[in-house]
C-alpha cells in the first residue's frame, strides 16, 4: 500500500506542476491586453496625461505633492512634482532624458545619465512593458505562480533589452497588474523597486491603476503613493515637452 501511496503522491505533484506550466507567457499577456480593454484601444491612445497627489513616507517624516504625468507614443514621458511653489522635472524624449531639481537647489535644467534615466525610459510606453515586448527587443518568460499578499499571482519574468530586469505579476482572475519588481542596475549597484497597483479605471476604454505605492528595496526613500485624481488620453501634447529644454525655448515660455 505503501508503495502505491508513494505513486499517487508523485503523480499528484507531477500534475501540479504540469497545470502550473500549462499557460504560455504569450497566453498571459494576450489574457492581460483583453482584461485592460483590447489591444486595439490600447495602440489608439497615442497621448496620455494624469494629474494626482503624491504622499511619501519616510524617515524624515511625510511629504504631499502635486504630480502631473505626460506620456507620448512610442516612448516618451515627463513627471513633474510640485510643492510649495517649486516644481521638478523629469522627462525622457526617447533618446535622452534631463530633469530640473529645485529640491536639490539646481534649478537650471540637466541631462541625466544613462544610469539615472533608466527608470524613466523603462516606464515610459503607454501599454506598459508586456503589450509589444518583442519589437522593443525584451524577452519574457513565465516564472509560474507566486504569492502576492495572499494572491496566488501569475508572475512574468521580462528582460528589457538594456539589461534591466522587470517581474510582472498578474492577478489570477482579472491578469490586471497587481505587483512589479523592477530591477536596475545604477552606476555597479542593483536597484530594486517594488510598485504595487490598485483602483483600476477606464480612460478612453482602457483600465490604468489610480493607486501606485512604491518603494525600493533596502532603500532609505521611504513609500511613495500616487492618487490619481484627473486622466486624459489622445490630447494634444508638443514633442518639445519632453525635449531639454533651449535656451530659446526657455525665453518664449517665460514671455508666455
Amino acid at each position: 500500500m505503501g508503495k502505491y501511496f508513494t505513486m499517487l503522491i508523485g503523480a499528484v505533484a507531477l500534475f501540479a506542476a504540469f497545470s502550473a506550466q500549462a499557460i504560455t507567457a504569450d497566453e498571459l499577456i494576450a489574457k492581460n491586453a483583453a482584461a485592460r480593454g483590447g489591444s486595439d484601444k490600447i495602440k489608439a491612445i497615442k497621448t496620455l496625461k494624469f494629474d494626482g497627489k503624491m504622499h511619501i513616507i519616510g524617515g524624515f517624516g511625510s511629504i504631499d505633492l502635486d504630480v502631473v504625468m505626460y506620456q507620448k507614443a512610442p516612448d516618451k514621458v515627463r513627471m513633474e512634482a510640485t510643492v510649495q511653489g517649486m516644481t521638478s522635472v523629469q522627462a525622457w524624449d526617447g533618446s535622452e532624458a534631463w530633469q530640473i531639481a529645485p529640491f536639490r537647489g539646481r534649478v537650471a535644467p540637466e541631462r541625466m545619465s544613462a544610469d539615472d534615466a533608466k527608470a524613466l525610459a523603462d516606464g515610459a510606453p503607454i501599454s506598459g512593458q508586456l503589450i509589444g515586448y518583442k519589437a522593443r527587443g525584451s524577452k519574457v518568460e513565465y516564472l509560474g505562480t507566486e504569492d502576492v499578499e495572499g494572491t496566488q499571482a501569475h508572475k512574468l519574468k521580462v528582460t528589457l533589452k538594456n539589461g534591466d530586469v522587470l517581474y510582472v505579476y498578474l492577478d489570477p482572475d482579472y491578469f490586471l497588474e497587481i505587483r512589479t519588481v523592477s530591477q536596475t542596475e545604477v552606476r555597479g549597484t542593483q536597484v530594486e523597486v517594488v510598485t504595487d497597483y490598485g483602483d483600476f479605471r477606464k480612460v478612453a476604454g482602457v483600465y490604468f491603476p489610480f493607486l501606485v505605492t512604491a518603494h525600493a528595496e533596502g532603500g532609505d526613500g521611504g513609500t511613495q503613493k500616487i492618487t490619481i485624481e484627473k486622466a486624459e488620453a489622445n490630447i494634444p501634447i508638443p514633442d518639445s515637452l519632453f525635449e531639454f529644454p533651449t535656451e530659446t525655448g526657455a525665453k518664449a515660455k517665460a514671455a508666455k
